[in-house]
Parts: structure tokens; sequence; C-alpha cells
């Protein structure tokens, strides 16, 4: 429901006024969604962006809004939730420390609907290539975050974060630190399908 790039840009799908900044693309910012999005318009775009996505043959594995838009209210979270449990998706969800610095039980709302998300979130960027990076990762399930990118005139002029980019991509690569510690420790990778999977 956000674009926040000010060259590029995008919008909805659907017919919703609400939902649509002055030039004609997503708000900018989730306190402008917040200020005036209809939640009816909401769940029948979010419902629209995932139809189109099986439509086009993609294997949707979970629920996950840019920008962080729905955890953050109430409101919009229920809906995101009803989609969820309709459609059986675990919700990408902020680590515990953002549900206490939110101030709503994010978290424990949708686990009381049987859903599921990582234990905890951590940057690819916290990851320094020493041994106490095996710290980080306890048992359980850690989602590491990034935004990788290759380095290209687009990303460059598009995107404010490019260089944060540009280094989270080399920290993914198969020989870069991230890669490393999983090999080195029998850390084991998944992808938002396994708890899919584990959900239904």
């Amino acid at each position: 429901m956000n674009a926040e790039h000010e060259l590029y840009r995008w919008g909805p799908i659907t017919h919703a006024p609400f939902l649509l900044d002055g030039d004609g693309g997503f708000p900018r910012t989730v306190e402008d969604v917040w200020e005036h999005a209809d939640l009816d318009e909401v769940r029948h775009e979010w419902r629209a962006q995932i139809d189109r996505s099986i439509l086009w043959g993609f294997d949707v594995t979970h629920l996950d809004a840019h920008l962080g838009g729905v955890e953050l209210n109430p409101e919009f979270f229920d809906v995101c939730l009803e989609l969820a449990d309709e459609l059986r998706l675990p919700v990408r969800l902020p680590g515990p420390e953002e549900e206490r610095r939110v101030g709503f039980p994010f978290r424990e709302l949708a686990f009381d609907r049987d859903g599921l998300a990582s234990d905890r979130v951590l940057p690819i960027s916290a990851f320094t290539g020493d041994a106490s990076d095996l710290d980080l990762v306890p048992p359980g399930v850690t989602e590491v975050r990034g935004a990788p990118a290759l380095d290209t005139p687009e990303l460059r002029a598009s995107a404010v974060d490019w260089q944060a980019r540009i280094t989270d991509a080399t920290l993914l690569e198969t020989r870069g630190t991230l890669g490393r510690l999983v090999e080195t420790n029998g850390l084991v990778t998944i992808g938002y399908g396994s708890l899919r999977q584990l959900m239904r």
C-alpha cells in the first residue's frame, strides 16, 4: 500500500481512491495510508494482489506488508490476519523487540490464530564473520533480513539506500559471511514455504 520513492512509483490494481497519492501512486508513508485508507478498499486491494500473484504463477508462501504498514496498526493487522486465516499463510512479522516498541501484541495475536513466524529477525549486516556470529542464531527460526540488489544505474536512481542493498547482495553470496556461517555450523536454511507447510 506504499510507494515511498520519489521517482519510482506504483499504485493499486483495484479501484481504490483512498489508496492513491496526488500523483496516482500509492501514498509515500504508512502514516498517510492510515489517515486516509478505507479498510474495505485495503482488504479488496490485498486480496486482488494475492489473486494476481497466483494467476501469474507465483507460489505465494506468506503475507508481508511493504514498509511495515500492517503490524504497526491494529485495524490493518486484523485485515491481514483475516487473509492469512483464509489462505492458511504465515505472516512475516518483525521480532519480539519491535512488538514491545510498537505497543500492541501483534505476534501474540498472530500466534493465537495458529499463525507462524520467525522467532527473531536480524539484518544481514549483523553477521561480521567472526566466531560470535553463531550466538546470533540460537535454536529456532531466525529470519535474516536484507534487500540485496545488483549495482545498476536504475538502482542508484531509484533507491536512496542503494549502497546498503549492494552490500546485502555481497553478504548473501555463497562464499560470503552468512554462507560460511551456515556451512560450517550445520545450520539449515529454509524459506517461508516451510512455515506454510507446517501451518497447513
